[in-house]
């Protein structure tokens, strides 16, 4: 098996395992407690936090500066946070749409794209290799 189908596999696994926990999350607040876009960036931000960990160390086992790696997570999540948003405005308060269908179908699609950033950006061997902080030093 290569080791991007190995990493999809290990990050499919945590994905699913987390996104169920973090649905389950937002359906018992949105009919406890608040409505949908506040419930999303409850669970979103939750997510974000408990996904970087567990990639960081299952996914990628990624040996690099956790600073950084951290800093280009967030910044990666803050895109897809910003597409949900969008979509559940869009689908729920303009078209009408069921709130848990849209979101369940954003907890389907999101990480496709997420992969692919936290694969070849966040966690890449590339940055990896290369001091965040500190040049080259002359020969």
């Amino acid at each position: 098996m290569t080791v991007i189908r190995q990493q999809f596999f290990r990050y499919a696994a945590v994905g699913l395992g987390l996104n169920a926990t973090l649905y389950g999350a937002y359906l018992v607040l949105t009919q406890t407690l608040m409505g949908s876009r506040a419930a999303m960036t409850i669970t979103y931000s939750a997510g974000v936090v408990l996904g970087f960990m567990l990639n960081r160390s299952i996914t990628f086992r990624y040996r690099g500066r956790d600073v950084g790696a951290l800093l280009r997570y967030v910044a990666s999540y803050g895109i897809g946070y910003a597409i949900n948003f969008a979509t559940l405005w869009f689908f729920v308060d303009r078209m009408g749409v069921a709130h848990e269908i849209v979101q369940g179908g954003m907890v389907l699609t999101l990480p496709v794209v997420l992969f692919a950033l936290q694969r070849y950006w966040v966690f890449s061997a590339h940055i990896r290799s290369r001091p965040i902080l500190y040049p080259r030093s002359a020969p």
